[in-house]
């Protein structure tokens, strides 16, 4: 293991500008989660079910409107791509705090659709930015710095929803949307070879980018794909079970910092993961973050939680790192930016999922289901998964052994 691999990393020409950029940028989306959550179940006094169906509308809408948004990214530059995204988005989240619930969940939807695509834009930009040999680094760094991001975020919002309220946390969510989308198109990272270099060869800068291999769809991505919707399931899931058990526990407050701790874990992992010299297939990373999930089903006090979420949190930034570069490595770049949106409707569609499933056993049975339900399911499905997979090698293998021609031993 050697951290000088991240300083080789940021060394490379806008690279170290886009990983700052990217910080900012994720704010919105990484608060968002928690405040709509406190706000369903606070002002319009719903339950956790009907948080999860609000966080299952807008998952929804991101799962059709990724893989667009991704091949007008393609088509269209970043800019024009971005600029109708930025401008729905902040005007839905503006609005949301005068909505009923029934409006709440369309608006939700609308604004998972043109949702500003801030994760994929960014590693899509990294993969062409950064030499194949570094993209695994490359990726885990993004990684830790969405952990970040998830570790101060949430806590921002927690604190503007409890201490002011829920309608202050959705307006800045509104208003913050606009700036991260402005910041990132001012910016315009490259999202192409082709855009690399044209920008180095006007700077004098060499810039080494990816060379395009692979097919767009194969086994491997539908691999992919599954192990991204099993990862973002286990993720929702423990999500809404923290604030679950905080709420039984009359500790609401405490969600943000609590949720910044399970970043902890995913932000140790991500770094150690990253400065390693050996890559784990997604699949494995994911059964390891859903079999880590479940001890906190079991957690009775806030201080064992808090050892819970942070072992549940270290196979997290691993995990999304290893989806990203097996990605970028079996995908052409010129459909990288439609199968970024493919995996982010993988994800999608794992926390709509996950969230509203969760909720229905929490509202029941307590938070602890939440998190039992999400390990357990993740569990399966990874599993399920890595058989899949094996099985699938094994036929490729004899197939390719029938193809030879037989020795003759005279």
């Amino acid at each position: 293991m050697s951290l000088a691999l991240y300083g080789r990393l940021l060394g490379r020409p806008g690279v170290l500008r886009l990983v700052l950029v990217a910080l900012v940028a994720r704010v919105p989306n990484a608060s968002l989660g928690v405040i709509v959550t406190l706000h369903v179940v606070g002002p319009l006094g719903k339950g956790y079910g009907q948080a999860g169906i609000v966080a299952a509308a807008a998952t929804l809408g991101m799962a059709i409107g990724a893989p667009w948004r991704g091949r007008l990214v393609d088509r269209l530059g970043l800019r024009r791509a971005l600029a109708p995204s930025v401008l729905i988005e902040a005007a839905v989240w503006t609005a949301a705090p005068f909505l009923s619930f029934e409006a709440l969940v369309g608006a939700a939807a609308v604004a998972g659709l043109f949702m500003v695509p801030v994760f994929s834009v960014v590693r899509q930009s990294l993969a062409v930015l950064v030499p194949v040999e570094e993209q695994r680094t490359a990726f885990a760094l993004d990684s830790v710095c969405t952990e970040l991001t998830f570790m101060l975020a949430p806590a921002l919002a927690v604190l503007i929803a409890t201490t002011w309220s829920t309608t202050a946390a959705l307006v800045s969510v509104g208003i913050a949307t606009v700036g991260a989308g402005g910041l990132l198109m001012w910016f315009d990272p490259p999202t192409s070879s082709a855009a690399v270099l044209a920008r180095s060869a006007a700077s004098g800068e060499a810039v080494d980018a990816a060379p395009p291999t692979g097919r767009a769809f194969s086994p491997a991505l539908l691999v992919v794909l599954l192990a991204a919707a099993a990862a973002s399931l286990v993720l929702n899931g423990t999500d809404v079970s923290i604030i679950a058990a905080l709420v039984e526990w009359d500790q609401a407050s405490s969600a943000g910092w609590m949720v910044a701790l399970w970043a902890g874990g995913s932000l140790v992992g991500g770094l150690v993961y990253g400065a390693g010299r050996r890559s784990i297939h997604p699949l494995v990373l994911v059964l390891a973050l859903a079999l880590l999930t479940i001890p906190a089903a079991f957690a009775d006090t806030p201080l064992l939680l808090a050892l819970a979420v942070v072992l549940a949190g270290i196979p997290c930034a691993p995990a999304l790192s290893a989806i990203t570069a097996m990605l970028v490595r079996i995908v052409p770049e010129h459909r990288r930016g439609e199968v970024m949106g493919w995996n982010g409707s993988a994800m999608t569609v794992g926390a709509a999922l996950g969230a509203p499933l969760c909720g229905a056993l929490i509202d029941r049975y307590g938070a602890g289901a939440g998190f039992l339900a999400a390990g357990l399911i993740g569990t399966v499905v990874a599993a399920a998964g890595l058989v899949a997979l094996r099985m699938f090698r094994t036929r490729a293998r004899r197939a390719a052994a029938g193809d030879r021609p037989a020795v003759v031993v005279g």
